[in-house]
């Protein structure tokens, strides 16, 4: 790969869809404050926010919601939406490929088999409780990525083709784990196992938040402080070793952050695929591949994605509501098989 596939900060334009994107965000944000089963009203985030200027017809119900359902249902989306930008984003520059992505590599997975067995034997076994989701994710998430990056390395070199083909894989065992869990579950359990499958942000609450929200946070945080080594390791690793990286410990904080942040997204929202994929590959085309540029603007788009689908998800069968997963996946899954076309179409070329 040339040093012009990583342009230099020599432009201003890529600010514009930084603007752009927040203001959308900020419209997003406020709809989904607005909006939900007890009614739409767009001074109600206003009478949150300035409850002395509080219009007449916002009552204490209206404001108890917006506090405690809307604003922690959208700080969950701010914060799965970024998380798995940035791990998208972080993944398709350690593999070199627009490909790759956490949910396809099995990391999802792994996340979810390990928190679908908490919350099954959580009412079985004393000594678990649904405090251990998140933890348990993490594990299981950091477990299957080792295992899958161990599959797919081959003298320092990251085979594409074996990381994915490992990556069905170990989805498909997952899934046979998850369904025998179900199998075993009591009704009240495999109620939520299912619907945890699809993902969901309908659980949203700041105690549940206690848990996950610091995982995905030093996760991003941490990705972004690393977003320089990670550039350098997309020139190629004689190149990043050149410039001083130690690409094996990099390879391995990259892995561990990864299975971090994802980790905490599925223990707190469940299985959510296709964003890690979609939005770093529209932030790419919009800004270049230089991280320093889109690691941020992926973490927006990302926000976006999750606000949108969780707006879409909650009108489309109101009052009832539908999945998030379902709804990203029927964003991401076209996406996906566009991109392996465009691939195919590339190498014969």
């Amino acid at each position: 790969m040339s040093n012009t596939a990583l342009p230099l900060l020599n432009s201003n334009q890529h600010l514009k869809w930084y603007w752009l994107s927040g203001l959308l965000l900020l419209g997003l944000a406020w709809l989904s404050l607005s909006s939900g089963p007890v009614g739409w009203d767009w001074k109600m985030p206003i009478a949150w926010l300035l409850p002395d200027t509080m219009a007449m017809d916002i009552n204490e119900l209206q404001m108890s919601v917006v506090s405690q359902i809307r604003l922690p249902r959208l700080l969950l989306a701010i914060l799965v939406g970024s998380v798995l930008a940035c791990s998208g984003a972080a993944t398709q520059a350690l593999c070199r490929n627009p490909l790759a992505d956490p949910s396809l590599m099995g990391v999802t997975g792994g996340a979810a088999v390990a928190a679908i067995a908490v919350i099954a034997l959580a009412p079985k076994v004393s000594f678990i409780n649904e405090a251990m989701v998140a933890p348990a994710a993490f594990v299981g998430a950091l477990t299957i990525t080792s295992v899958i990056y161990r599959l797919a390395n081959h003298q320092g070199q990251v085979q594409i083709t074996t990381l994915l083909l490992a990556g069905v894989a170990i989805n498909a065992i997952a899934m046979a784990i998850i369904g025998l869990f179900s199998f075993f579950a009591d009704d009240s359990s495999l109620r939520l196992m299912t619907y945890w499958q699809m993902g969901s942000l309908g659980g949203a609450s700041w105690s549940a938040m206690i848990y996950g929200a610091p995982l995905i946070i030093i996760s991003t945080i941490m990705l972004i402080l690393k977003k320089r080594q990670i550039n350098a390791l997309m020139l190629g690793e004689r190149d990043a070793r050149h410039l001083g990286v130690n690409v094996k410990r990099l390879k391995t904080e990259v892995v561990f952050l990864v299975a971090l942040g994802v980790g905490g997204a599925v223990a707190m929202a469940g299985m959510i695929g296709f964003v890690g994929l979609v939005v770093p590959h529209i932030a790419r085309l919009l800004v270049g591949p230089d991280l320093r540029k889109m690691l941020p603007l992926s973490m927006l788009l990302g926000c976006l994605l999750m606000l949108l689908a969780d707006w879409i998800a909650r009108l489309i069968v109101a009052p009832s509501e539908l999945p998030i997963g379902i709804v990203t996946a029927l964003f991401g899954a076209p996406f996906f098989i566009y991109q392996l076309v465009k691939q195919k179409r590339g190498a014969h070329a």
